[in-house]
């Protein structure tokens, strides 16, 4: 495993949009994209909110022929998006398939201890395989059984706190599962900041390579 090669494939766009390149390229909640780069196979959207399903920035990164994979209730919304019936792909959590050519794994994404994500409405995080590297996109959550399950070489995880885990909690997160790489999320526009990041990182266990990938911020 190159971990550098790991490290460099992945953006954090802005908040918590995010672009992974390899065989393929990856947006998952793409939000407030600069530009126009349409160049995106496959775009991952973990959840309704506004920020993180956002048809105008969908439309920016939407390659040629792209999939979209969607949790199950938002089926309606990803045909709204002018995605064809055999390009978007519905997931549970707990669930798989491959889009784009890619291998994605569905894992629950809610709040344990907060009522903006409930587990009911069974959004989602994913795991997503590509060149040999397993990335772990957790979506809007916190501490949960299913995110301590998750195995990975990269864990991009939020850590602007209110409406997610804080810097700590990701942190303890992290550390549980241990992966080789740690990119923080959701910080620097809505809520966070970059001193949460940079929090974030100085919790991180040794052996755990802590990176800041985000592109720009607000705060």
């Amino acid at each position: 495993m190159n971990l550098d090669r790991i490290i460099q494939s992945i953006t954090v766009l802005y908040h918590s949009s995010i672009r992974i390149t390899g065989e393929k390229t990856v947006y998952a909640d793409p939000f407030r994209v600069a530009g126009e780069p349409r160049d995106g196979d496959l775009i991952l959207i973990t959840h309704s909110h506004y920020d993180h399903l956002s048809p105008e920035d969908v439309a920016k990164v939407k390659g040629p022929g792209a999939a979209i994979v969607v949790p199950e209730g938002l089926r309606d919304q990803a045909a709204e998006l002018g995605f064809a019936p055999e390009q978007i792909f519905t997931l549970a959590p707990g669930q798989s398939c491959e889009a784009a050519g890619v291998s994605v794994e569905a894992v629950a994404s809610y709040n344990t201890n907060k009522p903006n994500h409930p587990k009911a409405n069974r959004w989602l995080g994913y795991i997503l395989t590509m060149g040999g590297a397993r990335y772990y996109i957790a979506g809007d959550t916190d501490i949960t059984p299913e995110a301590r399950g998750v195995r990975c070489d990269a864990a991009l995880v939020p850590v602007g706190g209110t409406y997610t885990m804080d810097c700590r909690e990701a942190a303890e997160l992290v550390n549980a599962i241990r992966p080789a790489a740690a990119i923080p999320t959701h910080y620097g526009a809505i809520v966070g900041s970059r001193e949460d990041a940079e929090t974030f990182l100085e919790l991180l266990d040794p052996g755990i390579r802590g990176v800041i990938r985000m592109e720009r911020t607000q705060k």
